[in-house]
């Protein structure tokens, strides 16, 4: 199957394209062992900030419907530096237009309010916020068009389990014949932050057919033949269990049957 790219129009051919990775540092050592979690983790691909390398941001949310956001620059790459900041003010009970007060924080960078305002709209969707309170919607740097009869799903970066997390609204759109922009809905709580870098992902996207799908219950023969698969697959995994430098022992029977199977 091929999915087409094309990149925020906002800032074209700016920040990383997507790619899988099965691999999350921050996952015990024995997860390294575990093809169907590293499978999990590949599903789909990741998706980044349109951010260049010396560029990053941070959005808080402070309660009451008040959001700051604040862009940084790391021209020399020894120190990052507070560029502006706009302060986003819902309406008290949802009524009437928000408000966007903006702080330049570096006088020298010659960034005026409207170049500011237009800057946060690259990274944020200001008119997301607060949907529901603590709502916010993260742009990417490419989006998708798949192929007629498939979605897009996109979903929070799969099986980071540092803290703390923010949940995020999952959302299934026909990006066969709707163009969508890439975004990822996150909710925080108040004292929350998400920041944003040039080689952190912000969410994870994969894609998936419209084809109906039904249920059957197995008949008699076919339930023995699972049971009898999963006996011989244990068999096999048994007797190809090794010991790691760690002394910790695996099988790698999953991973090799997988990639034989694989044209």
């Amino acid at each position: 199957m091929e999915v087409r790219l094309f990149p925020n129009f906002r800032r074209p051919g700016v920040g990383l394209k997507p790619r899988r990775d099965g691999q999350r540092p921050f996952l015990p050592q024995h997860a390294r062992h575990c093809p169907v979690l590293e499978a999990g983790s590949s599903l789909g691909f990741l998706v980044y900030p349109p951010l260049a390398a010396e560029e990053s941001y941070s959005i808080e949310y402070s309660g009451e419907g008040r959001y700051q956001f604040v862009y940084y620059v790391n021209p020399a790459g020894k120190e990052w530096l507070a560029i502006f900041s706009v302060t986003v003010v819902l309406p008290v009970g949802g009524i009437g237009a928000f408000r966007e007060e903006v702080a330049l924080l570096a006088q020298k960078a010659g960034v005026t309010r409207e170049e500011a305002l237009l800057t946060m709209r690259t990274f944020i969707v200001p008119e997301d916020l607060g949907t529901p309170p603590g709502g916010l919607t993260l742009r990417g740097a490419w989006n998708f068009q798949t192929p007629q009869g498939w979605d897009s799903v996109y979903t929070p970066v799969f099986n980071m389990i540092e803290r703390p997390i923010a949940p995020m609204l999952i959302v299934r759109v026909e990006t066969d014949w709707y163009m969508n922009e890439t975004e990822f809905r996150y909710v925080l709580q108040p004292g929350e932050m998400l920041a944003g870098g040039h080689s952190q992902p912000i969410g994870q996207v994969f894609f998936v057919p419209r084809e109906e799908v039904s249920l059957r219950t197995c008949t008699d023969e076919e339930l023995a033949a699972i049971r009898e698969a999963q006996a011989e697959f244990a068999r096999e995994k048994e007797a190809h269990t090794v010991k790691t430098s760690y002394g910790m022992t695996f099988s790698p029977h999953y991973l090799r049957s997988s990639r034989s199977a694989k044209p």
